[in-house]
C-alpha cells in the first residue's frame, strides 16, 4: 500500500512573473481579448507545476471557449446595467433573467473546468443534472436570503457536497461526508470571534475616551482595531473551511487530508499584501505562487490501496464507457 502522498508545487515566482507580465501587456494591447489565451497559459503552467505521487496535472482548456464565456458574461452584465438605466422595472426583469440563466452557466463552467483537467492521462469530469444545478445554485441561495443568512452553513454544505460528489476522476466519483453540523460549528466560531472583535473595539474606544482622547482619535482607533481583527479572521475562516472540506473528501477507497495552519496563512497574507503595495503590484505573481504553494502543499492524498492499480482501473473504465468530448458543452464562464 502506498503511503500518504502530499501535493508538491514546483512553480517559481520569477518564472510565473514572465508569464504574468506578458499576459498583462497583451491583454491590455488587445482590449481584453487576449485574456482567454492568458488564462490558458497561466493554468497550463500552474497545473504542470502541481505534482501528486510523481505525476503532474495537465490543463487542456480552449481559449475560444473561454472567450465565448466571457463575451456572454459581458453581454449579460451590460444588458443588466442598460436595463437599469431604462427603468427600475426593466432592471428587475433583467435581474430575474440573469438569475434564471446563472445556474446553467455555473454548471457548464464547472463541467468545462474539470473536463479540461487531466492526471496521468485521465480526464476529470463533472456530472449532475440541470435540475440539480438549479436547485443548488438558485433555490438554495434563495433559502439563504429568506432565512436572513441563518441557512448559510446549510447552503454552503449542500453546494460543496454537490460539487464534490458530482466531480469524478475517470468514472470514479469523489465522496464528501462533512455534515451540516460541522459547517454550523465553523460558522459559529466565526460569528463568536466577530462578536469578540466588536467587544474589543468597544473596549479600546472606552479606554481612549477614559484617557481623555478626542472623539475622532477614539473613533479611528476603534475602527482600526475592527479592521485588523477582521483581517486576522478571514485567514482563520479560510483555514477552517479548507481543512473541513478536504478532511472529508474521498475518491473511492482513497481519502484526502488538509493541515493548513492559521498562523501561516496570516503570515503569508500579510507579507503578500505589504509586498504588493510596496512594489505597486509587481509582486503579485510572486504572491500568487507563495499562496498556491502553501494552499496546495497543505493537502495530501491518503491511499487506501495501490494508486497505480487505481489509475490503471480508471483508464480501462474510461475506455469502456467512452467518456469524451460529447460529455460536456465547450463553454467556460470562470475568470
Amino acid at each position: 500500500m502506498d503511503g500518504p502522498q502530499r501535493i508538491k508545487f514546483h512553480a517559481s515566482g520569477s518564472e510565473y512573473f514572465r508569464i504574468w507580465i506578458v499576459n498583462l501587456l497583451l491583454t491590455i494591447a488587445t482590449l481584453g481579448i487576449y485574456s482567454a489565451w492568458a488564462k490558458v497559459r497561466r493554468n497550463q503552467y500552474m497545473y504542470s507545476c502541481t505534482e501528486l505521487a510523481g505525476a503532474s496535472f495537465e490543463y487542456h482548456g480552449r481559449p475560444m471557449a473561454i472567450l465565448k464565456g466571457r463575451i456572454i458574461a459581458l453581454v449579460l452584465i451590460g444588458g443588466y446595467n442598460l436595463a437599469l438605466r431604462v427603468s427600475p422595472l426593466a432592471g428587475l426583469v433583467m435581474f430575474v433573467l440573469l438569475a434564471a440563466v446563472m445556474p446553467w452557466l455555473v454548471w457548464n463552467s464547472l463541467k468545462f473546468r474539470l473536463f479540461y483537467t487531466s492526471y496521468r492521462g485521465i480526464r476529470f469530469g463533472f456530472g449532475g443534472s440541470t435540475k440539480a444545478a438549479y436547485f443548488h445554485f438558485l433555490v438554495l441561495p434563495l433559502l439563504y436570503v429568506v432565512t436572513l443568512t441563518l441557512a448559510l452553513p446549510f447552503v454552503h454544505q449542500r453546494i460543496k457536497r454537490f460539487q464534490h460528489t458530482e466531480s469524478r476522476y475517470g468514472t470514479q466519483h469523489f465522496g464528501f461526508d462533512a455534515t451540516v453540523g460541522s459547517f454550523y460549528k465553523r460558522y459559529g466560531i466565526l460569528l463568536a470571534l466577530i462578536a469578540g472583535g466588536g467587544v474589543l473595539s468597544a473596549v479600546v474606544g472606552a479606554l481612549l475616551r477614559g484617557a481623555g482622547q478626542p472623539a475622532p482619535v477614539t473613533i479611528v482607533a476603534s475602527i482600526a482595531v475592527g479592521y485588523v481583527w477582521l483581517f486576522l479572521l478571514i485567514p482563520l475562516f479560510m483555514n477552517m473551511i479548507q481543512n473541513l472540506i478536504w478532511n472529508h473528501t474521498s475518491l473511492g477507497v482513497h481519502r484526502f487530508s488538509s493541515d493548513m495552519k492559521w498562523g501561516k496563512v496570516v503570515a503569508i497574507t500579510l507579507t503578500n499584501v505589504l509586498a504588493i503595495v510596496v512594489t505597486l503590484g509587481l509582486f503579485t505573481p510572486f504572491a500568487v505562487v507563495r499562496w498556491q504553494r502553501y494552499h496546495l502543499e497543505s493537502i495530501a492524498l491518503l491511499p487506501g490501496g495501490s494508486l497505480d492499480e487505481f489509475v490503471s482501473g480508471q483508464d480501462d473504465a474510461v475506455s469502456a464507457t467512452g467518456i469524451g468530448a460529447t460529455d460536456m458543452l465547450d463553454f467556460d464562464l470562470s475568470m
